[in-house]
C-alpha cells in the first residue's frame, strides 16, 4: 500500500539510516522522531527478549514528547509508532554498539571465518486506538576470512562504531565477505520489511 493512499500516518521513531532507507522502500511516508534511552541500564538474558524491551522503551520515551490529546481525536487518521532495535549474536553472546575502536576490531576479527546472527525488534503502536504490537526476526549471517586491512579501513571510516555487533553487511568491503546469508538483508539492517508490514496491518 502506497503512503499517498494510506489512510494513516507513521511517525518512525528511529536514528537510524538503514531503517528509513527501508521504511521508504517499502513506499510509505513517514516523519522522524528519536528516543533518548539509557539502553545499557535495560538488561534480559535472551537477545530477543532485550530487543523488544528497548523497541518498548523507545515507544514509551517518544510517546512522552507527544501531545497524545492529539492523536486520539475522532476525525483524526491514526498515527502508528514505529521503533525497533538490533543486537548481534556471537558465539551466544549479545553485542550492542561498540565503545570504542578497539571494542570494535575485536568484534569484526570475531566475525572472520565464523558466523554470527542479528536478532532484530519492531513494535508498532497506534497512537490513536493503543494498540500495540511487536515481534522480532533472527538471521544467520556466515563470514569468509576478513582480512585485517579490512577491518582497518572500517574502523577509520567509523561508521562501523554506531552500529550493532559493528557489523553493516551490505558495506562494499564486508559483502564480497560474506558467504551465506540466512534471512533477509533487510533484517539484518534493522527494520524487516515483512516483519514490519505485518504488524501495521495488525495495529489498524
Amino acid at each position: 500500500m502506497q503512503a499517498d493512499s494510506s489512510p494513516f500516518k507513521i511517525i518512525l521513531g528511529s536514528s537510524s539510516i538503514a531503517r528509513r532507507k527501508i521504511l521508504a522502500e517499502m513506499g510509505y511516508e513517514f516523519t522522524l522522531m528519536s528516543a533518548d534511552i539509557d539502553e545499557k541500564s535495560i538488561r534480559k538474558d535472551k537477545p530477543e527478549e532485550l530487543v523488544m524491551a528497548l523497541a518498548e522503551a523507545k515507544a514509551g520515551a517518544i510517546s512522552q514528547k507527544l501531545p497524545l490529546g492529539d492523536y486520539t481525536k475522532d476525525a483524526v487518521e491514526p498515527t502508528l509508532l514505529i521503533t525497533a532495535d538490533q543486537v548481534v549474536v556471537y558465539e551466544g553472546a549479545v553485542r550492542e554498539k561498540p565503545s570504542s575502536k578497539e571494542e570494535a576490531w575485536e568484534f569484526i576479527k570475531g566475525y572472520s571465518g565464523r558466523q554470527a546472527a542479528t536478532v532484530s525488534s519492531v513494535l508498532a503502536t497506534n497512537l490513536k486506538t493503543g494498540i500495540r504490537k511487536g515481534g522480532w526476526d533472527r538471521v544467520e549471517i556466515f563470514f569468509h576470512e576478513i582480512p585485517d586491512e579490512t577491518i582497518e579501513k572500517l574502523i577509520e571510516e567509523g561508521n562501523v562504531l554506531y552500529v550493532a555487533g559493528a557489523l553493516i553487511i551490505e558495506h562494499p568491503l564486508i559483502l564480497p565477505l560474506v558467504k551465506d546469508v540466512m534471512g533477509t538483508t533487510d533484517s539484518v539492517m534493522g527494520l524487516p520489511k515483512a516483519l514490519t508490514e505485518k504488524l501495521i496491518k495488525e495495529v489498524l
